[in-house]
């Protein structure tokens, strides 16, 4: 049996879910109330089995420069329609900034040459979207856990939310600024890095720049990309529609491990 027992499988195997009829569509199982209660145990039964199964800090499979796939597609925003993220990228990230805040002992503005002073990891690993495609890349960045060290989370902190630079749709709460959400568990694991290089370059806007989140043990929509701001919190529920991020306040499950 292989090692990784993925949610989807799970899911897929015991109930009906999002994922099973596509995700872009059948919106009236999606806001169903009985249907959403029921993904949301499924959700919480299978994030404990995998942590179970895996460990709290098993690492995702990371290959060599060999399998660097030859095109990474990108997906989602392609190119930030935000005048002040405009501005930023004619001045080619100078004076971005990453907010670091919410439940901190020390709110922090890191420059993007402040992270990259900072000890960073380079990892290859593979991007799993939830529409079925793969790719294979090389990311560098600052460990996620550095960062939240440095600002010194108080301790009724829960979880780490990531507020983006574009604005993907206007739909649901009114708003369509992406946002994600992980838990302090994905947060200070080693692989969930704050990237600004990808493939030995600095990213490209496409793929999220100046910085972007990879959180490897779970699907393509966790990668938040455009990265503006660092909101620690001790609930989700008061954020936008109050399930942790942009298509999950649309239906997508939480906890999206493979």
């Amino acid at each position: 049996m292989s090692r990784l027992l993925t949610r989807r499988r799970f899911l897929v195997g015991s109930t009906l879910t999002a994922s099973a009829l596509g995700l872009t569509g059948c919106d009236a199982l999606v806001e169903n109330s009985r249907v959403q209660s029921v993904l949301k145990i499924a959700e919480g039964f299978s994030m404990k089995t995998q942590r179970f199964l895996q460990g709290d800090n098993a690492l995702a499979r990371e290959f060599s420069t060999a399998d660097l796939s030859p095109v990474f597609r990108a997906n989602g925003t392609s190119m930030p329609d935000n005048p002040q993220y405009l501005s930023w990228m004619s001045a080619q990230f100078s004076d971005w900034k990453l907010g670091v805040d919410g439940l901190v002992n020390s709110p922090l503005q890191l420059s993007l040459a402040e992270i990259k002073a900072m000890a960073s990891r380079t990892q290859i690993t593979r991007h799993d979207c939830v529409e079925g495609w793969s790719a294979i890349g090389q990311w560098t960045g600052v460990p996620l856990g550095l960062v939240l060290q440095r600002a010194q989370l108080k301790p009724e902190a829960r979880y780490i939310v990531f507020h983006c630079a574009d604005e993907y749709e206007k739909s649901l709460d009114g708003s369509g600024w992406y946002y994600e959400s992980i838990d302090l568990v994905d947060a200070f694991h080693p692989q969930t890095i704050l990237a600004y290089g990808m493939n030995g370059r600095d990213l490209e806007v496409a793929h999220g720049a100046p910085l972007r989140l990879r959180v490897e043990r779970q699907l393509g929509y966790k990668q938040a990309k455009y990265l503006t701001r660092i909101e620690v919190v001790a609930d989700l529920g008061q954020l936008y529609g109050g399930n942790g991020g942009f298509w999950e306040d649309r239906g997508y499950e939480w906890y999206a491990g493979i």
